[in-house]
């Protein structure tokens, strides 16, 4: 009867050891996990966290790009306006300049019949021809100082780099005109090969066979 008792009681406490020997391990497992859980969490949030902050990065980033692309561009309009402007101002003017002096000369020139004969209503008789070359001679070097004042003019706008960029490219028209211009290449501008004119002017072949004139100083 006694062994019997005593059996019982081991058996009980052994039960009651191995009970609180699993909950104690349970807890720590339980710890455990719960740790590794909260360290996972951390470390996404924080990742989350550096990708918004990157994502802000590049936001302002190109925020502060376009801001100076747009204020670049529109320096550049205001300066081409301008320009633009003094060349209309300026073929204007010498227009009003080359009418007002053919209008002179033609004053004082022979008036002649429809047949081509001296209309002897009008003075001159004799002095139609050399009054008629004279008239032809100051409209032919006012229209060379139009062309000239439009064509330096017009050089000083300056093209945007995609302008300039298209203007450039190499066409069967330039590679054709290239090969027929007389003046000496003295280098390249972008890329491109530069010919010095007898004057000092330097230029380059654009895409449509034409000269396009840049700074003496590019290279």
């Amino acid at each position: 009867m006694k062994k019997l008792l005593v059996l019982c009681f081991v058996f009980v406490f052994s039960n009651t050891f191995f009970a609180q020997d699993v909950k104690e391990k349970t807890s720590k497992t339980k710890a455990k996990t719960e740790k590794a859980v909260a360290a996972k969490k951390a470390k996404a949030d924080k990742l989350k966290e550096e990708k918004l902050a990157a994502k802000k990065e590049a936001a302002k980033a190109k925020k502060d790009a376009d801001k100076a692309a747009a204020k670049t561009e529109k320096t550049t309009k205001a300066k081409t306006t301008k320009v633009a402007d003094k060349v209309k101002k300026e073929t204007k003017t010498t227009k009003a300049k080359t009418e007002k002096a053919t209008a002179k000369v033609e004053e004082k020139t022979t008036k002649l019949k429809k047949d081509g004969t001296v209309d002897k209503r009008f003075s001159g008789g004799t002095k139609e021809p050399k009054a008629k070359a004279k008239v032809e001679e100051k409209t032919t070097k006012a229209k060379k100082e139009v062309a000239t004042t439009t064509k330096t003019t017009k050089a000083k706008v300056k093209k945007t780099a995609a302008e300039e960029k298209e203007d450039m490219k190499e066409t069967a028209a330039s590679k054709a005109a290239e090969k027929k211009v007389a003046d000496k290449a003295t280098g390249t501008y972008n890329g491109k090969k530069i010919f010095t004119g007898p004057k000092g002017g330097k230029y380059y072949i654009n895409k449509n066979g034409n000269k396009t004139y840049v700074d003496r100083d590019s290279n």
